[in-house]
């Protein structure tokens, strides 16, 4: 599994075995530990303050209210739609305390090659208007929330620096509403890290 090219995949494997364990303890009885190693940037992950900026919030500060039962929205670009997703797609919605979702259908290239390059991004602008519009919390459905081309990383610099999180490698957000859903992305409380993967999902609320 590799989010970013020249990012180690994580390694998975066995710390003690339940075939290990059983030596240390009474018959009958055994035990597996589990051992990960990985950059904190795998897989679907979430992106504090911190991962940009040294003064940042970090993971740890985080409230829980900030990452779990946001009022969200999903947009949908169109497939055919240019890779960058400018400001223009957002106008005319209610976008203020939402986590904000971009699908773009990117994700149906997960584990390929085809994943790496070419992917669709927002632009400076769209981060502008987001922040903006009030958004508390943007996630996406490709590689970077940025043009991996462009080093200045505007999306990230502008959303961070105003305290807005960042999502990226969601995936199957076909399967959720336009609106009326709640989405949670919840990460470890580690202190002065930026980055950690999340169990990304939404509950769609039932109809009145």
């Amino acid at each position: 599994m590799v989010t970013y090219p020249g990012l180690p995949g994580p390694v998975v494997c066995d710390y003690l075995s339940r075939e290990a364990s059983r030596s240390h303890y009474a018959a009958g009885v055994e035990f597996q530990i589990g051992k990960i190693e990985m950059v904190a940037n795998t897989g679907t992950y979430l992106d504090a303050p911190f991962h940009r900026y040294a003064d940042g919030v970090d993971l740890a500060e985080l409230p829980l209210e900030r990452v779990a039962n946001l009022d969200a929205v999903v947009v949908r670009i169109a497939p055919q739609s240019a890779r960058s997703i400018s400001a223009v797609v957002f106008q005319g919605m209610d976008l203020r305390g939402k986590a904000v979702l971009v699908h773009t259908g990117w994700d149906r290239h997960w584990r390929t090659d085809q994943y790496l390059s070419g992917h669709p991004f927002l632009t400076a602008d769209a981060a502008e208007f987001l922040r903006d519009s009030g958004a508390v919390l943007v996630g996406i459905d490709s590689l970077n929330i940025d043009d991996i081309e462009n080093r200045s990383r505007p999306v990230h610099s502008i959303l961070l620096s105003s305290g807005v999180l960042i999502v990226e490698h969601l995936c199957n957000l076909r399967s959720l509403p336009s609106a009326d859903f709640r989405f949670s992305a919840v990460p470890a409380k580690v202190v002065r890290f930026g980055s950690w993967p999340v169990g990304a999902f939404g509950h769609v609320l039932p109809a009145e």
